[in-house]
């Protein structure tokens, strides 16, 4: 009789369970959720396909101090593309300011007007001065103490032959609940670059989450404009069904109660993955997950490795 309940009293708890699972999803359309990432993923895959994109990186050149001649020539200090004009003028690099001098037979324009002489805007400052000829456009980029141009082509290859960035299927499980451990005092985070820098970025506390009942971590980039998080990861997928680099995924900045979702079925590719002269960041040691996450954007079939 005590094992006849027992056994009752087992199957029981298994049906309640069960019960409760079901109870717990009755709101949870799984349609509608699909069709949200769906559409997450077409934005990505309609921004990729911007005549401005990644897609377009045509070189990275850094400014020496003083005069940096330019143009498609092989004499020039920094040398364009063959679509470009033999001589298209100089940058002049002095401490942290870099201005354009185009010469005089050349049309270089900047928003409808043709160039001369000006100086140029950053990247870091939000609205870089772009420089067009034809189909390349260029401008400033500042990383720590060096500054470069960064060239895109309008019509690169990447982009005429883009076919669009293949994924794991969409499965619910990797939208995983995820609570934040505050850090004792204000902290940032060391993250590392291509170009072999680090970057201190602010780090609200790590981010702390089961997977099949085991505790992982990771410490978001806190994009607090957005009421965001960024995460830049690595998991065990790297190097074969996904970028060796790592992938890189927005969530939600925890609400009151302390809690947010990662959804790992937004996590998408670095631009390095596209193009070598990208300057992408590179997960932190302790954001290097042990296990495969099989969610997401795998490996693009033009992979730059």
């Amino acid at each position: 009789m005590n094992h006849y309940f027992r056994v009752l009293s087992f199957f029981l708890i298994l049906l309640l369970s069960v019960i409760s699972c079901f109870a717990q999803t009755d709101d949870f359309d799984l349609d509608k959720y699909k069709s949200n990432v769906n559409a997450w993923h077409a934005r990505r895959i309609k921004a990729l396909q911007k005549d401005t994109s990644w897609l377009t990186l045509a070189g990275l050149y850094w400014l020496d101090p003083g005069e940096n001649t330019f143009g498609s020539d092989d004499s020039n200090k920094l040398v364009f593309p063959q679509n470009a004009p033999p001589f298209l003028g100089k940058f002049i690099l002095n401490d942290s300011t870099v201005s354009v001098d185009i010469n005089e037979d050349v049309e270089v324009m900047h928003d409808s007007s043709l160039v001369t002489q000006m100086e140029l805007a950053m990247d870091i400052s939000g609205d870089p001065t772009v420089l067009e000829y034809g189909s390349l456009i260029w401008y400033v980029i500042q990383r720590d103490d060096k500054f470069g141009i960064r060239l895109k082509d309008k019509q690169h290859p990447n982009l005429l032959s883009f076919k669009g960035i293949a994924r794991f299927p969409i499965d619910p499980k990797w939208r995983i609940k995820a609570k934040l451990e505050p850090y004792d005092s204000a902290k940032t985070i060391h993250i590392p670059n291509v170009l072999g820098q680090v970057e201190e970025s602010p780090c609200p506390g790590a981010l702390v989450f089961e997977i099949e009942g085991k505790t992982y971590r990771l410490d978001p980039i806190d994009v607090k404009s957005t009421k965001r998080y960024w995460l830049i990861f690595a998991d065990e997928t790297n190097g074969e069904e996904t970028y060796g680099a790592g992938r890189f995924l927005y969530c939600d900045a925890v609400d009151e109660t302390g809690y947010t979702y990662i959804d790992f079925n937004e996590s998408y590719n670095p631009p390095c993955i596209f193009s070598p002269y990208a300057t992408c960041p590179l997960p932190p040691k302790q954001n290097r997950l042990a296990l495969p996450v099989t969610a997401g954007e795998k490996t693009w079939e033009g992979a730059h490795h």
